[in-house]
């Protein structure tokens, strides 16, 4: 039997954070919710977290600059973005970045679930 994947969702809206959280568990995800990148670096699940999925614009510190921050310090994890403002050169900063997708919301679950599967193969690969 697999042990499922951890994914840790970072966005300052609530209800975003809740939407989420019910449709990846829903898939058979832990999923584990943040509501700042802060929040989630002080947790202990930010080491065993298979995926981030992440809002770009965050107060403090954003989502790219979260993924720029762990990438200096050595982590693989894949992010993937969210945004409501999915604007060309930020979507372009992500991908240079390291993001593995960049969805505008709102978004589908089927625009979703594509980019998490990629994401979760590309983590597989890393650290096998």
């Amino acid at each position: 039997m697999s042990v499922a994947s951890v994914i840790s969702v970072l966005d300052d809206d609530p209800y975003v954070r809740a939407a989420l959280h019910n449709l990846l568990e829903s898939r058979g995800y832990i999923v584990h919710t943040f509501a700042s990148a802060d929040e989630f670096l002080r947790s202990t699940v930010s080491s065993d977290t298979s995926c981030v999925i992440a809002d770009v614009q965050m107060p403090l510190v954003t989502g790219i600059d979260l993924l720029t921050q762990m990438r200096a310090q050595g982590s693989a994890t894949p992010f993937i973005f969210i945004t409501a403002f999915p604007d060309e050169s930020v979507r372009v900063r992500a991908l240079k970045a390291g993001a593995i997708c960049f969805l505008g919301k709102p978004f589908a679950a089927s625009d979703l679930m594509p980019c998490l599967e990629r994401a979760l193969a590309a983590s597989n690969e890393t650290s096998e």
